[in-house]
């Protein structure tokens, strides 16, 4: 039986795949949310797109989360695997230079395959940005929350702090989330900032489909007085998304952060709102 040679082999055959993760930012409002669709209106549409042109072949990516229409990106973390070898400038510049003006890489790094943008990740940091004031806002248009009735954000601040911890938030699960468990840690829940402008800080181990926002829709209600800080408690213990406030607007919402074990050596994980916006 006679053999191939080896310069006759598939090229293909003899490259390496690398995993290659990336640090992406992106205006939500010019898409339908980060999944790809098939009218590929995704942020994941645009992306793999890109690198594709980059890598010499079709890309499937990755990511620490999905963003829902309109929601913003300041540090979203994805990864990809191809067998193209390319600096990693190339991942950066030249991919940009490939995606629309609304979605950019910061960085981007190799890594092993072992790494995964999604399971690797042990939480996740969001910001809400809130403008409270009679008239909502044009220059910011997209890119703050607005609400018009006067806030009392010291109940608000009080609230807040019921959701910190372990809990079953069902009551802020929208019905179509596909998480298996509705248990979920949430580490961090604070409220800040003065003259109208609010910041939300939430970081959790993960979170529920629409989970931000509906904290958020609850924080407001009792902020205008409708329901007491106790509410919050009250919606916990109920498990019941029907008994909740409804679901508030995606314009100020940025998911900013993603946690990784400091050993994968990943750049530039969390990113503040205030240090761009406030």
């Amino acid at each position: 039986m006679g053999y191939r040679d080896v310069t006759s082999l598939d090229v293909n055959l003899c490259r390496t795949v690398m995993r290659i993760v990336l640090g992406v930012e992106y205006d939500g409002r010019c898409f339908c949310g980060w999944q790809s669709q098939p009218s590929r209106c995704g942020v994941q549409d645009a992306l793999q797109a890109a690198i594709g042109m980059i890598a010499g072949h079709d890309i499937n990516t990755v990511a620490a989360g999905r963003t829902d229409a309109g929601v913003h990106a300041l540090c979203q973390v994805v990864h990809f695997d191809t067998t193209a070898r390319r600096p990693d400038s190339a991942w950066v510049r030249g991919v940009n230079a490939l995606l629309p003006p609304s979605v950019r890489v910061q960085w981007a790094k190799p890594v092993p395959e072992s790494f995964h943008a999604r399971f690797s990740a042990y939480e996740r940091s969001y910001q809400y940005l809130l403008l409270n004031q009679p008239v909502a806002p044009a220059i910011m248009y997209g890119k703050m929350g607005w609400f018009h009735q006067p806030l009392n954000v010291l109940a608000m601040k009080q609230a807040a702090k019921y959701l910190e911890g372990q809990h079953d938030f069902s009551a802020f699960r929208a019905a179509e989330c596909q998480a298996k468990s509705p248990i979920k840690t949430l580490k961090l829940a604070r409220i800040s900032g003065s003259g109208g402008k609010l910041l939300f800080d939430f970081r959790a181990n993960a979170f529920l489909h629409h989970q931000v926002r509906n904290m958020v829709g609850a924080l407001v209600y009792i902020g205008k007085g409708a329901h007491p800080p106790e509410f919050m408690l009250e919606l916990l213990g109920s498990k019941d998304r029907k008994l909740a406030p409804p679901t508030f607007s995606p314009d100020g919402l940025y998911l900013t952060g993603v946690g990784y074990d400091p050993s994968w050596g990943l750049p530039n994980l969390s990113r503040d709102v205030a240090r761009i916006y406030l």
